[in-house]
């Protein structure tokens, strides 16, 4: 799994790129077909925002996330994913 990762308005430290790696490992235990992920971390005054785009085998997911915190807006933006890629995954196997 490719992972870009972007920042508007906000510098990408080594830390918070640590930290959407491993969370972005969490979302590739649950589904093994992952190609390409791309993250945006942006900073609107008080409001962090997090948008994600994951290329899964057939569709695109794309989710967003918002919090004071950049770090909590991350988790939630994990969360958003996590839940849409079981969902994907539950579809696929119907099939």
């Amino acid at each position: 799994m490719q992972i870009n990762l972007t920042g508007h308005h906000i510098d990408i430290t080594d830390s918070l790129k640590a930290y959407v790696d491993t969370k972005f490992e969490k979302l590739e235990r649950h589904f093994d077909h992952i190609s390409n992920v791309h993250v945006v971390l942006n900073v609107e005054k008080i409001n962090q925002k997090a948008e994600a785009t994951l290329h899964l085998k057939g569709e695109v997911v794309h989710a967003n996330a918002e919090h004071t915190d950049m770090y909590a807006a991350i988790d939630g933006l994990i969360d958003k994913l996590d839940r849409q890629v079981i969902k994907h995954k539950e579809k696929s196997k119907r099939h």
